[in-house]
């Protein structure tokens, strides 16, 4: 759609909607703070269209303030609150403006109201929710439209039928978590932080926001690159196809028509693409799609979106040993293990400006990969990893632990498996199964890792290759550093701190053979650290020459690793979190404790090595 139709819309829909209640708002707590949390305007928070890959106009906001109140599990909903809260922000995060645990026998309410008219009899209203940790039930008007389990995953509801016929509507959030009481993914949370444990995310993370369709609407888009075939797979989903209906997909080139289809609703597209730009961290060309649900020639519904040309795949080299490589030639992909925690924000970033921060940091240093690890992002993270051109090993969030691992790299089903219950079975793999389908359309995204060190990992051999089969466009590290098996296609081996390698001789043929962490170098620095005393790092300096110094040793010890089998690499950590100082910046990212210029240079000769395949 044209800018000035775009904006001409959204001026005929201003009326409809009106924003949160104003109200009294400040950080709470004495912690460090990044510096965005200053340019926060809690008015108007995080603005930015949530879903870049499937893109209405027709779209509000709902971030803002709202009340909350914190109540015994099980009670009624409260007739009066206890003050407001910043969504999207956690509600033990200082950004919150509350900073209180909820813990599992506790609920924690969100209540609003905004002013919307209900739509004419052919729309439908939908209620969006980037996330919300971890059980949520939305009230409408009164009416409970659904329940939806999940910390990590977006989720909708259609609300039109419980809309009041007046403009004044009432929007209700009830939120249960258990954090480290109860099987469900929670990452790195607990109730009582820690060492590498760190605080609890309870409640909306991120971006609560309306959206009106038509009653037939283009509901979900799953985009595949075909690169063998030069060509696309399109696939659009339609919420009540009618007869009749047909869908036309178009590629765009940086504005130039290159390919285009028009198929019935449901099913796949493949669209050839003539002499196609390949993505990867050098040239991240992304191309533009637009989709239009048509009748007869009549645009019932268009959404626009992106997808790139991008191949991850695995072949041996000459000397017989399994190598990753993106778009049929080998590329050492070497990145920081990302936890994604913001001192004032917790899971949530302050802005896009502080969303966009840590990833434009990571490719000045040199790194072309980053490992998201055990958390997943808003969907905008992985948006500016697509333009930018950061490849991304995406983990699956942790949960219900307690079992034993074996790192040794040479020992197959050693260690112990948790020996979860249906319900934590069905938990973790209903939550698996929609982080990939709602993370499947980004480029960046070449490798899925559903289990971490043995935290939480069960029937290893059934989840590895269910992932491996559900999502053959990517590689899957099938267990991070412990457990391992020949499941999936990636051997990973942790070391600290110090840079070690599986032996090509036992795993090679089989897998790829990376070391998914290592190093862990510590400095905490005064005036940026969570505490004042008791940081922790896996080995700590005194200064930041000393780090340097020690930091490019690593590299020369990993560089000869990569003749011998290699093929990627992850250095613990990108920022400091609470306790952890073996960041490669502080915590509320004020200091960089390496040049980022040094680094981008000592980067280099990781890159430089060529490998050849057969």
């Amino acid at each position: 759609m044209q800018l000035r139709n775009f904006l001409f819309l959204l001026l005929l829909l201003a009326p409809l909607f009106t924003p949160a209640q104003t109200g009294p708002w400040s950080p709470v707590n004495d912690k460090i703070r990044s510096p965005w949390a200053e340019q926060l305007d809690p008015t108007n928070p995080l603005p930015e269209y949530p879903r870049p890959q499937m893109q209405r106009s027709n779209w509000q906001n709902l971030n803002g303030l709202w009340f909350y109140a914190i109540t015994n599990r099980g009670d009624q909903k409260p007739t009066s609150y206890d003050g407001h809260i910043l969504v999207p922000f956690a509600v033990e995060s200082a950004l919150s403006g509350v900073g209180k645990a909820v813990g599992a026998t506790k609920e924690l309410w969100y209540r609003r109201t905004l002013e919307i008219q209900k739509p004419r009899r052919t729309d439908r209203v939908l209620l969006h929710f980037g996330a919300v940790d971890w059980e949520a039930e939305v009230v409408v008007n009164g009416k409970s439209v659904g329940i939806h389990q999940g910390g990590y995953d977006p989720f909708y509801f259609d609300i039109t039928e419980q809309l009041n016929p007046g403009r004044s509507q009432t929007l209700e959030v009830r939120v249960w978590d258990p954090t480290d009481e109860g099987p469900q993914p929670r990452g790195k949370q607990v109730n009582n932080p820690h060492g590498i444990w760190y605080t609890p995310v309870t409640g909306i993370w991120q971006s609560v926001w309306l959206e009106t369709v038509p009653e037939s609407h283009i509901s979900q888009l799953k985009n595949t690159p075909i690169v063998d075939q030069n060509a696309f797979s399109i696939h659009p989903h339609i919420h009540s196809a009618k007869p009749g209906h047909r869908v036309r997909i178009r590629v765009l080139e940086s504005g130039r028509l290159v390919g285009e289809r028009e198929v019935a609703p449901g099913s796949e597209a493949v669209i050839p693409v003539s002499n196609p730009r390949l993505w990867s961290p050098a040239h991240p060309f992304l191309y533009d799609l637009e989709i239009q649900l048509m009748e007869g020639r009549r645009v019932i519904d268009q959404v626009s979106s992106y997808t790139a040309m991008r191949k991850i795949s695995m072949e041996k080299d000459k000397n017989g040993i399994q190598r990753m490589l993106l778009n049929d030639e080998f590329l050492f992909q070497y990145g920081p293990l990302d936890q994604g925690w913001w001192p004032d924000g917790l899971y949530t970033a302050p802005t896009e400006e502080a969303l966009l921060f840590d990833i434009v940091k990571t490719k000045e240093m040199g790194f072309n990969m980053i490992r998201k690890h055990v958390k997943v992002e808003p969907a905008r993270w992985y948006y500016h990893c697509d333009r930018l051109g950061m490849l991304v090993w995406q983990d699956m969030p942790s949960g219900d632990m307690g079992n034993r691992w074996e790192s040794r790299p040479g020992v197959i089903g050693k260690g112990t498996e948790k020996q979860r219950t249906p319900e934590s079975e069905t938990i973790f793999k209903k939550e698996w199964k929609a982080i990939m389908d709602a993370n499947h359309n980004f480029p960046s995204i070449v490798v899925w890792v559903p289990f971490n060190e043995a935290w939480g990992q069960f029937k290893t051999e059934e989840i590895v290759d269910w992932t491996v089969a559900y999502d053959p466009s990517r590689l899957v590290n099938g267990a991070s550093g412990g457990n391992y098996t020949l499941s999936g296609q990636i051997m990973d081996m942790h070391n600290y701190p110090d840079p070690v390698m599986p032996d090509p001789a036992i795993w090679g043929s089989h897998q790829i053979i990376v070391l998914g962490e290592y190093g862990g170098l510590g400095l905490p620095v005064e005036g940026h650290t969570w505490q004042e005393k008791d940081n922790w790092g896996y080995q700590s300096f005194k200064n930041e020459a000393e780090l340097g110094s020690r930091y490019e040793q690593l590299i020369k010890d990993l560089r000869p690793l990569i003749p011998l089998g290699l093929s990627a690499a992850i250095y613990t950590q990108t920022t400091d979190v609470e306790v952890e100082v073996n960041g490669l910046m502080t915590y509320d990212r004020k200091v960089m404790k390496f040049d980022p210029k040094f680094l981008f240079e000592l980067h280099q000769s990781l890159y430089e090595i060529k490998i050849s395949t057969k």
